[in-house]
């Protein structure tokens, strides 16, 4: 079936999509869209080609679906990078444009980079904030007690 009858099958009908607000944006939580978006372009379940980024418990995983593989093939259809965490930033991003712009979906790298680099930015760890300086009357009772 091609991608474009599977898009109208499923566009108005599925189990991912989240309304929230009636004129706004519908989103969708399906596995390999990478801006969670309900459109032809992004779906996971529509195209043959779909590219999944996600926050595998150790790290970044890049999960890119085999465009000849049997609709009946489940895991033997998908194929798994691994970037390590804390491997620096570049080094993700750099896998995630190499698969991206390698043939396979180059429409979608830069959709590709900014979920990488969401997944890197969150997994850090947050810088300890210095403390607060003391100001007005604290700082007075602060000098005073001195």
């Amino acid at each position: 079936m091609s991608t474009d009858l599977q898009w109208l099958l499923l566009r108005k009908n599925n189990s991912f999509i989240v309304k929230r607000v009636e004129e706004g944006p519908v989103f969708s939580r399906e596995k390999g869209n990478l801006r969670n978006l309900h459109s032809h372009k992004f779906s996971g379940l529509a195209n043959s080609k779909t590219i999944d980024i996600s926050d595998s418990g150790k790290g970044i995983a890049i999960t890119t679906r085999k465009t000849d593989a049997s609709p009946h093939a489940v895991a033997s259809a998908y194929t798994t990078t691994k970037i390590r965490p804390r491997s620096g930033g570049r080094k993700g991003l750099g896998k995630a444009a190499a698969i991206a712009k390698s043939g396979y979906r180059p429409d979608l790298r830069t959709a590709a980079l900014a979920r990488v680099s969401a997944l890197i930015a969150a997994q850090k760890e947050p810088k300890p904030s210095p403390p607060q300086k003391l100001r007005g009357k604290r700082a007075q009772v602060a000098t005073e007690s001195s």
